[in-house]
């Protein structure tokens, strides 16, 4: 039987096999076009070629030209990557400025979820009264789409970065409760009895018998809000505009470039992966195993 060393090894090996294979297919299918693309830059004449970049476009991927070459976008990620705090107005802003606004207003919005979500679903797990009394609303308000708070968060609030926060907070907040509340709800009955048998006060009990209990579940429940957080943030970035991962997206896509626009994605996707891994530590490391 493989170890976890080797299996880890093998998963490693197997990973970049189907990298490259991605890769291989991406420029077999966009090799061609990006020749067609090479040959109508080399018709413009060096006013359209400035006029081009002026407005934010690559001329090498421009309408019409089809998707750019895994080349392409590897020399657009390290022309990003290597300035990524640089600042040169409001439309211009390295991708290390985009992501700090994006993650601070997740960071915002998901605290402000876990200072609600921790102890109402304590609140929720340990009485079940409270749970069928709470669940009806919970059922009807998990399933609307974040974004369509957007735009009565827009009328009440009067700002976009206060409306994404909100947003946030209302995308994150009922995983956490869900699962806070389940765990809770489901601490073995032998831990409680003993508890009750040692008259441990019911603050005690709370914070050294039923939290450590629930803690996987919770921290399950906290990293799938952050999953949400991070999806939805893009999307309401887009709609509000300023700053942020999402309005670059949409801002290069209105300038055509689609090479600025895959590398953002790859930026989002590699970020949310770092974000799961961080969780998934923390995971682990509340997870009692016997």
């Amino acid at each position: 039987m493989p170890t976890t060393k080797h299996l880890n090894l093998r998963a490693t090996i197997v990973s970049l096999l189907l990298l490259a294979v991605l890769l291989g297919i991406w420029q077999l299918a966009t090799g061609q076009g990006s020749t067609s693309a090479a040959a109508a830059t080399a018709q413009l004449s060096a006013e359209e070629l400035e006029y081009l970049k002026m407005m934010g476009q690559d001329p090498g991927a421009r309408k019409g030209s089809g998707l750019p070459t895994p080349l392409e976008v590897a020399r657009t990620s390290w022309t990003h990557l290597s300035d990524p705090f640089y600042d040169k107005g409001p439309n211009d802003k390295g991708i290390g400025i985009q992501l700090l606004h994006s993650l601070a207003r997740v960071g915002l919005g998901f605290s402000l979820a876990v200072l609600v979500a921790l102890p109402v679903g304590f609140v929720i797990g340990m009485s079940p009264l409270m749970r069928k009394s709470f669940d009806p609303f919970i059922q009807v308000l998990k399933p609307i789409s974040p974004l369509a708070w957007m735009p009565l968060a827009l009328y009440t609030l009067k700002d976009s970065d206060v409306s994404g926060i909100f947003v946030i907070f209302i995308c994150s907040i009922w995983p956490m409760l869900i699962n806070t509340a389940f765990g809770v709800a489901h601490v073995k009955r032998e831990w409680l009895n003993v508890a009750s048998t040692l008259e441990v006060s019911p603050l005690r009990k709370a914070f050294r018998v039923i939290l450590p209990a629930a803690a996987p579940t919770i921290l399950t429940g906290m990293r799938i809000s952050m999953g949400i957080a991070w999806l939805v943030i893009v999307a309401a970035e887009m709609l509000v505009g300023g700053t942020g991962i999402g309005y670059f997206v949409w801002n290069e896509w209105n300038n055509l470039s689609l090479t600025n626009v895959i590398f953002a994605i790859l930026t989002i996707g590699v970020v949310g992966m770092l974000l799961d891994q961080v969780f998934g530590l923390l995971q682990k490391a509340v997870t009692y195993v016997e």
